[in-house]
């Protein structure tokens, strides 16, 4: 099984892997005590390209059937045994020179020009409706929730988290807000229907956009909300207010700047924006080539460090920031549970291939969030330091005054 027992000696430093290959013989790779999982190899290609290209290899042999678990363990024991010993992995000598070679091209992997952006953001976004409702939350937020509490439901923390970037806006009567990746629509009407404002979403899915529009027409306020299929640069309006929640991790490192720009643009001296994404506490890196192709195409969580770095050049104060660093992690085991639970007509709707990648995926993040680098941050910026009050109790007040008044409207209500 040379060279895969090779890289799997150095690698398992934690918990014990037994792997049965494809001749039937069993191998344990074992470090000190933590989590015990047994794997079966069917295809002998596997010893080397679990080797040269791990995540992708991976991800493709648990969805042909190549890779599967045995003496009850799973997937899931699987996925958090890889991701407790990713750094053993990642100083494997192969491994740390194919990161080499990987990052020099690591802008072309992310490249979300015109045009090439739409096509990713269909890849994945244009799924079908019917699809996403199998295990999000009744009114279909696909980022990251706020959980106040550890046992509140999805919906409740989903909620929260509009509430949340709502009363970082800092709203005012009267004012224009633009919501850049508007998904289905949830934040513009959220806050359509508790502040008098008018909301311009734009996305680039035809699913998305069509749904959000339906709901706008259903809830009273498409007066005031509108969803345009279109890309953010081809904007021209200008707007007190502009939130972006789970976009920014399609825009790519070499559009950020192009990003920052356009925002710069867009808003006037005393505007606002509150970006929501995905981020990792670690060196600017990859995405995993296995979510590039089967999932996210052109798609990347950024370090901190690349994100400050263009938003200096740009001319933008950084009014806050916060870190919500296992919240997604609790979002995401609630998206498994409803998932398997609705895995039968995954099934039906997409195939059994399809239901394997997108256990991967969802598990797979889930660890990334539990046990590996990545987290959610919120920033505001501003072109003008004062933009927002100075001191951050607003935000908690504004929290409070909302949840009221969703109490009074009924805003809680499923599937609005």
């Amino acid at each position: 099984m040379f060279p895969l027992s090779h890289m799997m000696k150095a690698f398992i430093r934690k918990g014990s892997l037994t792997v049965i290959d494809a001749d039937g013989r069993s191998h344990v790779f074992a470090g000190e005590a933590g989590p015990e999982v047994t794997m079966r190899l069917t295809d002998r290609r596997l010893y080397r390209t679990l080797v040269f290209n791990s995540e992708l290899a991976a991800g493709e042999a648990y969805m042909d059937g190549t890779l599967r678990f045995e003496n009850g363990s799973t997937l899931r024991d699987f996925l958090t045994l890889f991701s407790i010993n990713r750094l053993s992995l990642g100083s494997y000598p192969i491994q740390k020179l194919l990161r080499a070679v990987k990052m020099r091209f690591r802008k072309r992997q992310q490249s979300n020009v015109k045009g090439e952006a739409q096509r990713n953001v269909a890849h994945h976004y244009d799924l079908g409706n019917d699809f996403y409702k199998l295990f999000l939350d009744d009114n279909m937020l696909y980022s990251c929730a706020y959980f106040r509490e550890a046992d509140e439901t999805l919906e409740q923390a989903q909620r929260n988290k509009l509430r949340l970037l709502a009363s970082k806006l800092h709203l005012k009567p009267g004012m224009k807000v633009l919501d850049i990746g508007c998904g289905w629509g949830d934040m513009a009407l959220y806050l359509a229907q508790l502040e008098d404002v008018e909301v311009v979403g734009v996305t680039l899915s035809k699913e998305q956009q069509a749904l959000a529009t339906g709901r706008a027409r259903n809830a009273g306020v498409a007066n005031r909300v509108r969803f345009d299929l279109r890309d953010y640069r081809d904007v021209t309006e200008t707007f007190d207010r502009i939130v972006s929640i789970g976009m920014f991790e399609h825009v790519g490192v070499s559009h950020y700047d192009e990003f920052f720009k356009k925002l710069n643009a867009l808003m006037p001296d005393h505007g606002i924006a509150v970006i929501h994404s995905i981020g990792h506490m670690s060196p600017p890196g990859m995405a995993s080539a296995w979510l590039r192709k089967y999932i996210f195409p052109g798609a990347y969580s950024p370090a901190l460090s690349e994100v400050f770095e263009v938003v200096e050049r740009n001319s933008l104060w950084v009014t806050d920031l916060e870190f919500l660093r296992v919240h997604y992690a609790m979002t995401l085991a609630h998206w498994v549970e409803r998932f398997e639970k609705n895995r039968d007509k995954v099934v039906e709707l997409h195939g059994e291939r399809f239901a394997r990648m997108w256990e991967f995926y969802l598990i797979s993040c889930e660890m990334m969030f539990r046990t590996g680098s990545q987290l959610v941050f919120h920033m505001q910026l501003s072109r003008s330091r004062d933009a927002a009050p100075i001191v951050r109790d607003y935000i908690t007040e504004q929290q409070k005054a909302y949840l009221l008044q969703e109490e009074a409207f009924g805003l809680s209500m499923k599937g609005r």
